[in-house]
């Protein structure tokens, strides 16, 4: 199969793109290229990947043709999926994103759970999600905590708009309130009984470092600090006694390598409570909590 442009002059079925993606994808480069096609056509035609090869001879109209070409062109720029399509999965519900917010990541699943662990276990009330971007924290809380409300914040009203259009589509908008707010400058309202965060912690020195598919198309406003990566844990530990309620606690991603250490060792010195590292999905420490004392 050539990997000379898709032409409109020839019916093209589910299989025949699919050989001339993944050859294509192939020569430009990209490590999963059968993948990327895949990715692509699964949202096009509206089917599970098992169904692009159920129905293999499917005809491609020209409508469609001229969409995946488009998509094609920006997936070469390393644009990443998600922004292509406009979606993507998160603790198994639905979320539109696009370039103000960062995409979610399963990684970050991990804090949900413990968030969900800790907050039936305290029978926490009321949860404060930093920095929320497209909203999946406080949305994956809200759809599996009852009695719960979730008031969440980013300094950026365009990752807010998303954040909201992501409750609605997951009808929880009556349990979280989004708030235009910059941690780092001002308090949120009242306390809370739990704190979640996955904050900017990509060290300024290392966001030339990352994929280009993140360094150039997700919001680096929300992937670093723009220093040492460690400017919000810094925040967080400033407002842990006065803004988290006894047997309350924090629930934060941190980065690779020793990153982890570092975020833990500024909790140790502020002696706030008792801090701990759990590993996601990968086995890799990517979580710290910090639990309040009673």
């Amino acid at each position: 199969m050539s990997s000379a442009p898709i032409r409109r002059n020839k019916q093209w079925q589910v299989i025949d793109v699919i050989k001339w993606g993944e050859q294509y994808f192939s020569e430009k480069g990209f490590e999963n290229p059968r993948h990327e096609i895949e990715w692509l056509l699964t949202d096009l035609l509206s089917l599970s990947r098992i169904d692009l090869y159920l129905k293999f001879d499917l005809s491609i109209s020209q409508h469609d043709l001229s969409t995946l070409k488009s998509w094609v062109k920006r997936r070469l720029s390393r644009e990443p999926l998600q922004y292509i399509t406009g979606k993507t999965e998160f603790y198994s519900l639905p979320f539109y994103v696009n370039s103000d917010v960062i995409i979610p990541r399963p990684e970050t699943e991990t804090v949900v759970e413990i968030a969900i662990e800790r907050s039936k276990r305290i029978g926490a009330k009321k949860i404060v999600d930093v920095g929320t971007g497209s909203g999946c924290i406080a949305i994956a809380l809200a759809s599996r905590l009852d009695d719960v409300q979730i008031l969440a914040v980013d300094k950026s009203e365009s990752a807010l708009k998303v954040a909201h259009l992501n409750g609605e589509k997951n009808g929880v908008s009556d349990k979280i309130e989004f708030l235009h707010l910059d941690i780092l400058k001002n308090d949120f309202p009242g306390t809370c009984d739990l704190l979640v965060s996955n904050p900017p912690y990509v060290k300024k020195d290392e966001v030339n470092k990352l994929m280009p598919d993140i360094r150039d198309h997700e919001p680096l406003h929300a992937l670093t600090d723009g220093a040492d990566g460690l400017i919000f844990y810094r925040r967080f530990a400033e407002l842990a006694l006065e803004k988290i309620n006894r047997c309350g606690a924090m629930i934060l991603e941190t980065g690779f390598e020793n990153h982890p250490l570092q975020v833990a060792e500024i909790f140790r010195k502020s002696n706030i409570g008792k801090v701990t590292l759990h590993k996601d999905l990968n086995g890799n420490n990517r979580v710290l909590t910090v639990e309040m004392p009673q």
